[in-house]
């Protein structure tokens, strides 16, 4: 079984929903706008977790289609308005939303994005009860990621976080997209609540992992190839994992270098680079890598109580997958 066409084969059954669920609408300046991201392409991560998740326990792959499109939907919300808030300029090596647009209509598009996600979900075909659950479910979502990228600026402002703060931000705002796809992929499969719990548990560890592993690639090449992004990390006092593990490990002059620089926006390019390396020295790269592989492993025993099968095969090969053979 190879990994990469079992999931290229779901992530095309997908796409193929997506692209006529967005094929028109008026005004079409603004519907360009809103198909501009979610067409450009993409590994289509959450709603492949969704099919493989409901497939796992017997499920049928079309019955879950409207609610991995909402997933979906709601993902690519959230990055046309982080690309406005981050003053980005490329997203998938296309300009991004209010670059190619205007910024008044990338955050009309992006409105629309999100409206048409609960529109999506609407559409899913189950008895009363199981459609409560999956309309609670991108209630809390949605609200959970709001919540989490306020903590993720918010963050940016305090010297100081826990490594708690720091999990339960990244919890809100990158692994509860993956735990809402694997559970309700579970819920429109009709699995039991053993099986529901574990594949939400499942979804939030390989989030948890997802996002960790992304500060670690960003911290792991040499300090030649230290690129702009990082730089501005740097500059910009972002909390990743590996910063608040120095901030909070440091002593003496190490310290003192931290404090001067991590977070000052003038901070001049061989000082970032002193940071880069104290990351590297206080062990904090490595404790990123190490507390991903503690959530990789934690992903993959949440799928015990899920019978043995080839679709289950998929999903323990996908948290290698998504965290340490994926491309950044």
């Amino acid at each position: 079984m190879d990994l990469i066409d079992e999931l290229k084969k779901r992530a095309d059954f997908f796409n193929d929903y997506l692209k006529k669920y967005l094929n028109d609408g008026d005004p079409e300046s603004l519907y360009d706008a809103a198909r501009h991201l979610p067409l450009a392409g993409g590994k289509r991560l959450r709603p492949v977790i969704s099919i493989l998740a409901c497939e796992s326990l017997g499920g049928n792959p079309e019955k879950i289609l409207p609610v991995a499109n909402g997933i979906e939907l709601l993902h690519n919300f959230t990055l046309v308005h982080d690309d406005i808030m981050d003053k980005s300029s490329i997203r998938r090596n296309l300009p991004t939303v209010h670059i190619k647009y205007n910024e008044p209509t990338a955050i009309l598009a992006g409105d629309l994005l999100y409206t048409k996600s609960f529109e999506s979900v609407q559409k899913v075909d189950l008895d009363y009860m199981g459609f409560k659950k999956i309309n609670d479910g991108i209630i809390s979502c949605s609200r959970e990621i709001c919540e989490g990228q306020q903590m993720d600026m918010d963050f940016e402002l305090k010297k100081i976080i826990r490594e708690e703060e720091y999990i339960e931000m990244i919890r809100k705002k990158t692994a509860v997209l993956f735990e809402y796809s694997s559970e309700a992929g579970a819920i429109v499969a009709g699995g039991s609540k053993n099986e529901v719990n574990a594949l939400k548990d499942y979804g939030r560890y390989l989030g948890l992992g997802f996002q960790i592993q992304d500060d670690y690639l960003d911290m792991s090449s040499d300090v030649d190839t230290l690129g702009k992004d990082i730089g501005n990390d740097i500059r910009n006092g972002k909390k990743t994992i590996i910063a608040v593990h120095s901030l909070n490990n440091s002593k003496g002059e190490d310290k003192k270098i931290l404090e001067r620089v991590f977070g000052n926006h003038n901070a001049t390019e061989e000082e970032v680079k002193k940071v880069y390396n104290l990351f590297k020295k206080l062990g904090s790269v490595k404790h990123a890598k190490k507390t991903a592989q503690k959530y990789n492993d934690m992903a993959k025993n949440s799928l015990n109580v899920i019978k043995d099968s080839d679709v289950k095969d998929i999903l323990l090969k996908m948290v290698d997958y998504s965290t340490y053979e994926r491309n950044k």
